[in-house]
């Protein structure tokens, strides 16, 4: 093999077309650059197309979430139970209110929260004291807490266990937070996600299914929340405050007019991106079907719709993941470990006393996956060179 003569691979590349640069040069035309008609039509999109009653634009889905944690009442000592396998905004959004993310491991087919773990978790914790101690952290923990909420995320596009986690949280009187930044599209028995709980939030990075560059969209059939939510995102300010004005602690998390066009235009896209991106994870797994030691992404029958995000292969345990990270760059070829366990971030460790072995399906999963270059303008010949390239460097190693 020789990478002098072949282009690098592009990790993840957003898919833009003429439709979208005429759009944002159309909002440079105006004067309204903020809190303009295309925020409001990017809303509508997101809303009509999962129906929801609500779809609130803002500027990242870290911001989305922190939101949904404000309006849950989330707050100072609560409990709140989630998962290390995730990108780590999930985390924390909970610790930016001084609660206490509870983690529990994950089901080891899909890497999204194990429903039977989190059924032990809610019943231990609702009691309190020292039934309580086994799912907590060993330090950071300052006197009894209240389990408040389960915080789910959709691990690369494919939906958690929704019909047990809602069981669960009806049983225990907790809220439902859908992190569903990552699955866009995706559908859990045939239900959208963003929908699936109280709350839900989509993420619109340029590595997503579409982008706003920076963006997020918070969806809710709530009507409290919903309204809370549209004032927090703007300092504060409640229906009839004036501009200077602020009935709440607030914050600056709306999305620009120049992003909301952009995204406007890529929803009217949703259904090419998605199929596009089906494509391509189609000839991924295709072609890693016959390579040893590679197991390719699983779908299982409760996602009706998988929403590719990205393409996150496992290898086999005796396979060192990060001399096939190093053999792949050599190639030009980028890759990256899809998810470092979050509980072993070295100030989550600091602070809350994690150690490795306290969550195995999550480290294993962190020493075992990769994601693989992906997006919907990868081309058939690429996948093809990825995949030569990586049944070269097993078949040699």
């Amino acid at each position: 093999r020789s990478s002098s003569l072949t282009p690098p691979i592009p990790m993840s590349s957003p898919d833009i077309t003429d439709a979208e640069r005429q759009a944002v040069a159309g909002v440079l035309q105006t004067t309204r650059l903020s809190m303009g008609p295309e925020e409001k039509s990017f809303e509508d999109a997101i809303r009509s197309r999962i129906g929801a009653k609500h779809a609130i634009a803002v500027n990242s889905g870290t911001s989305g979430l922190h939101l949904c944690v404000r309006a849950a009442g989330i707050r100072d000592g609560d409990w709140v139970i989630t998962t290390p396998f995730s990108f780590i905004s999930s985390s924390n959004v909970l610790l930016f209110e001084r609660a206490i993310p509870v983690f529990v491991d994950v089901d080891p087919k899909t890497g999204n929260l194990d429903p039977e773990l989190v059924a032990q978790a809610a019943a231990d914790l609702s009691q309190g004291g020292q039934t309580a101690q086994r799912w907590l952290p060993r330090q950071g923990v300052a006197g009894e807490g209240r389990l408040k909420a389960i915080l789910a995320v959709d691990v690369f596009g494919q939906p958690a266990d929704y019909d047990r986690l809602n069981t669960i949280a009806q049983q225990y009187g907790l809220f439902l937070i859908e992190d569903s930044c990552e699955a866009l599209g995706a559908t859990y028995k045939n239900r959208p996600a963003g929908m699936l709980g109280d709350i839900g939030v989509f993420a619109f990075y340029p590595n997503k299914q579409i982008t706003t560059g920076e963006g997020g969209m918070i969806v809710t059939n709530r009507d409290d929340w919903a309204l809370l939510i549209r004032a927090l995102r703007s300092q504060g300010r409640a229906p009839g405050d004036t501009w200077l004005a602020h009935t709440f602690l607030g914050y600056n998390y709306r999305l620009d007019e120049m992003s909301a066009a952009l995204g406007r235009v890529q929803m009217s896209r949703l259904d090419t991106l998605l199929a596009k991106r089906e494509c391509v994870a189609g000839w991924y797994s295709e072609r890693l079907a016959e390579i040893d030691g590679v197991e390719p992404p699983r779908e299982i029958p409760s996602t009706t719709r998988l929403s590719w995000f990205v393409y996150v292969v496992r290898f086999a345990e005796s396979i060192d993941r990060d001399a096939i990270i190093h053999a792949l760059a050599k190639e030009q070829i980028p890759s990256r470990p899809y998810f470092a366990p979050i509980h072993l971030q070295r100030f989550m460790a600091d602070r809350f006393g994690y150690q490795p072995g306290d969550y195995p399906i999550v480290e294993s999963l962190g020493r075992q996956s990769l994601a693989l270059p992906f997006s919907s303008i990868m081309t058939e010949t690429q996948v093809n060179r990825v995949c030569s390239v990586l049944k070269s460097i097993l078949h040699s190693s």
